[in-house]
């Protein structure tokens, strides 16, 4: 089975069967169950059933825990973001290399202690999932993609400021979003595949005079069609069923 954790809306395209609530050491996470493409896909909605948890404080833990419970592999994470670069626009795919967290508040890690994980992110994203995702995306929107890209975690729930842009594209960044992390770290923890497919829902302050929310929903409203195929090529044509990349080794030589 694989995973999918997005925003409210997703869960349309998917053919529903049944919903979980699933108990786990974080604490308890409903998900549903079903079919896209014919493929058993798990759904999870990160911000909860009714959109009620902001950012900073998704039960991320509890997250990726209950795919790890249900035995998911693979997980694809969509993300809205903002567009760093003066050449993104929103309606852009961005299928990121890397990642940059600068959010402060979150639990990062399984291993709290005693035992203690250090978790190798020398490549943050499965390439082999990712290598999928961008095959996939070549076919649906050639023209809407960026291959690569270093995407920005901050902590929300408030939009950047102009001055945190102009500092993030000084650094190289590409995109920023507020979900991102610790999502892929807390999936390699427990050896599950983990790539983002980032939606650029606006351009980032400073490159617009204003930014709200419904515009922000308006654009993830639209884009979801192309996205939903976009997964479902990525799981029914150009994945491959046994998975030959590290990820589920990555706990091997990881503790200290």
């Amino acid at each position: 089975m694989y995973g999918i954790i997005g925003g409210s809306g997703f869960e349309s395209i998917i053919d529903l069967k049944d919903t979980i609530n699933m108990r786990t050491p974080y604490g308890s996470v409903i998900l549903h169950t079903g079919k896209l493409g014919g493929v058993e896909v798990a759904f999870l909605p990160r911000h909860g059933v009714r959109h009620e948890y902001p950012p900073h404080r998704v039960n991320y833990r509890a997250n990726i825990y209950s795919f790890y419970r249900l035995g998911v592999e693979r997980i694809i994470g969509l993300n809205a973001v903002g567009g760093i670069k003066e050449y993104m626009q929103p309606g852009d795919i961005v299928i990121p290399h890397d990642y940059v967290d600068f959010t402060k508040c979150r639990r990062y890690t399984f291993y709290d202690g005693p035992k203690v994980v250090h978790i190798d992110v020398s490549q943050p994203y499965c390439p082999e999932l990712r290598r999928s995702i961008i095959g996939a995306a070549l076919e649906v929107c050639p023209e809407r993609l960026w291959d690569r890209g270093i995407y920005v975690a901050t902590e929300g729930a408030r939009y950047e400021t102009p001055a945190e842009i102009n500092m993030f594209r000084s650094l190289g960044f590409d995109i920023v979003g507020m979900t991102g992390c610790p999502e892929a770290t807390l999936a390699r923890e427990l050896g599950i595949c983990y790539a983002t497919i980032c939606l650029v829902t606006n351009r980032a302050a400073g490159l617009q005079d204003r930014l709200t929310t419904k515009e922000v929903l308006t654009i993830a409203r639209l884009c979801i069609p192309y996205i939903a195929k976009i997964v479902e090529l990525t799981l029914t044509k150009y994945l491959a069923r046994e998975r030959t990349c590290r990820c589920r080794e990555a706990l091997s030589e990881a503790e200290f």
